[in-house]
């Protein structure tokens, strides 16, 4: 139960994770970070920043797409250990696809993409009695 519920936190806490180099490229894009007008300055992102910003943005999609399966197999106490397996795989996952995406690796990007994806679902699988 606990390496789900570490994984839940790791993919929470990972939007944040993910905006520290889009971070960055707003600082070089304009010669500073404007923390008034943050989203107006991001319309100037263009390349690596672009792609961070995008990056940034989907670890949401992604907390939304894995949290259902996670507290599923909490609730109903099927945490065995291919459900351990599982969540680890959608958070390892979610790392390589961040970093397929800041390198502009696209079908590899893609196919984390789809691993994290397929983890979420047989979580949630799992969960079915």
């Amino acid at each position: 139960m606990t390496i789900v519920i570490i994984c839940l936190f790791i993919t929470t806490f990972m939007p944040i994770l993910a905006k520290a180099p889009m971070a960055m490229a707003m600082n070089k894009v304009t010669g500073g970070y404007d923390n008034r007008h943050p989203r107006e300055q991001q319309k100037f992102l263009t390349g690596f920043g672009a792609r961070a910003k995008a990056a940034h943005e989907n670890c949401f999609e992604a907390l939304i797409m894995f949290t259902p399966g996670a507290l599923a197999v909490l609730v109903t106490n099927n945490v065995v250990q291919l459900a351990e397996y599982f969540a680890i795989a959608f958070v390892v996952s979610r790392l390589a696809y961040l970093l397929a995406y800041y390198f502009d690796k696209h079908v590899l990007r893609s196919t984390f993409w789809g691993i994290g994806f397929i983890s979420s679902l047989a979580l949630i699988w799992l969960a079915i009695p």
